[in-house]
């Protein structure tokens, strides 16, 4: 049930987007050199590493390390790349991620392949048998304010309360916390 609507909503998702998809690809392109998407190496059900799409938000060369590891992430960002993270439109590629079954709607964020202690903490758990998600229980308890402990609590929790109710929930907080810009640090 939750593959099929995932698959539904990412295609209804896709048409009605297709516009401000396109608006934002050529934003990218033309505000800075380089290519529009950055495919990162993140980690899926089971660990395995995939290639997830996201709108360009740094400059070639910036580190492969997640955001606040950074010492002055705001050097890397591209002129419009502050405006994509804010308003999570740099996340709109994964959609390719939800109807190539590498991601789901809901799940846990990705992690990035070297976050070590995130992957670590999850298989403990077992949160790695879960898809990852385009948004999760919890992004809309703290996203990137968080710790990583505190995240993989969450995690465990919507592992064992998981429902299409709770989903649909989850999918509508994120949409306020999205409008609102909540819990957003660069």
């Amino acid at each position: 049930m939750k593959r099929l609507f995932d698959l539904l909503l990412a295609s209804i998702a896709t048409i009605i987007l297709a516009l401000p998809l396109l608006i934002v690809a050529l934003m990218v392109r033309f505000t800075s050199p380089g290519p529009i998407l950055y495919w990162s190496d993140r980690v899926g059900r089971g660990n395995r590493i995939f290639k997830m799409p996201k709108f360009r938000t740094m400059q070639i060369g910036t580190p492969a390390v997640a955001t606040h590891l950074l010492q002055n992430p705001a050097q890397f960002l591209t002129p419009i790349g502050s405006f994509l993270r804010k308003s999570s439109l740099d996340e709109l590629p994964q959609l390719w991620s939800i109807i190539a079954n590498d991601m789901s709607f809901v799940g846990p964020r990705p992690a990035l392949f070297n976050q070590d202690d995130l992957i670590v903490l999850r298989t403990e758990h077992g949160v790695d048998q879960l898809l990852p998600g385009l948004t999760g229980w919890a992004q809309i308890n703290g996203r990137d304010d968080l710790p990583i402990p505190q995240k993989v609590q969450l995690d465990v929790a919507y592992l064992k309360q998981r429902s299409l109710m709770l989903d649909i929930k989850i999918i509508f907080l994120t949409f306020l916390k999205v409008v609102r810009r909540d819990g957003i640090t660069h």
